[in-house]
């Protein structure tokens, strides 16, 4: 395979990314996921976003575009990430407790965000 033909089918890769910040799970869609020069980090480009024409709206989503709206790459720990996976297609990016369960069931995810501290 020629270099060309590996760069076409690099560019129509996705990849769902999820990792833990700031207490919550987050959920991406990439086309883009490599090892950063940064020790320690991931590095993800090419965040994929519904399309603009939708009729119903996440808020999720919608807090998510915000987010992102001005990012080209964004740099994750690697021990916050949950998951990566290459899929077929691209699903909605969505941020979710820090189980990851909507239903609130008691079933955690691993590896869980750090403990904090509780005020009194």
């Amino acid at each position: 395979m020629s270099g060309q033909e590996q760069t076409v089918n690099k560019k129509n890769n996705i990849y769902k990314i999820q990792f833990h910040s700031q207490g919550k799970l987050y959920e991406l869609y990439a086309r883009e996921v490599t090892q950063s020069n940064m020790y320690a980090f991931i590095e993800v480009a090419g965040i994929i976003f519904g399309e603009k024409t939708k009729v119903v709206v996440d808020p999720s989503e919608e807090r998510l575009k915000q987010e992102f709206s001005a990012v080209k790459r964004t740099y994750i720990p690697l021990h916050s990430v949950v998951r990566i996976d290459e899929v077929e297609k691209e699903g909605i990016n969505k941020i979710m407790d820090s189980t990851g369960n909507k239903d609130g069931s008691n079933i955690a995810a691993f590896p869980m965000p750090p403990l904090q501290p509780k005020s009194d």
